[in-house]
């Protein structure tokens, strides 16, 4: 199953919409790391990790780990972990995966800028639960957590995302 994601906060899955969450930057096609915005494309979803303390293993088909709390994801262009998944505490600039807030208790990572990473272009682009208040992302993509959990349970490998911009809502 594949997803598609509007600029306007609409994600459909299976047929059904629902409202999501993204970057306070808008959708871009030139994406920078810290420019907040969530890049627009096609991208495959790669994996599910979890926060195993607060729900169960969730149901899809993606690759699936329980999420360890000194799991990071390093967001420094010039480290060669770049946009990649590090231990913590780790030398270079890394988010913390395993938070205090709830957003991060199930995050999809989107294939963005990965295959290979090239500095400076984005890091750290999930599919995760939304903010509240229907707050935006710092670049991701954020569903409220029911919602996640129907849309995960379509997932399997060889989903993707596309995310299209404000000059592709004429097309829906």
């Amino acid at each position: 199953m594949d997803l598609l994601v509007l600029a306007d906060g609409r994600l459909l899955a299976q047929g059904r919409w629902y409202r999501c969450a993204l970057g306070w930057g808008g959708v871009v096609v030139a994406k920078r790391e810290g420019d907040g915005g969530t890049p627009a494309g096609r991208y495959p979803l790669r994996e599910l990790f979890y926060r195993p303390d607060r729900l169960p293993r969730p149901a899809t088909r993606l690759p699936v780990r329980a999420l360890r709390r000194h799991d990071g994801w390093c967001d420094d262009p010039d480290d060669a972990r770049y946009n990649r998944p590090v231990r913590l505490p780790y030398p270079a600039s890394a988010e913390r995966l395993w938070r205090a807030d709830a957003l991060y208790d199930l995050l999809a990572v989107i294939g963005y800028n990965d295959d290979p990473p090239r500095p400076g272009l984005g890091s750290a682009i999930f599919l995760h639960v939304a903010p509240p208040a229907g707050r935006p992302t710092a670049g991701c993509v954020a569903l409220p957590r029911p919602a996640l959990l129907d849309v995960l349970h379509g997932l399997g490998p060889g989903s993707m995302v596309e995310i299209r911009g404000i000059g592709a809502l004429a097309q829906r």
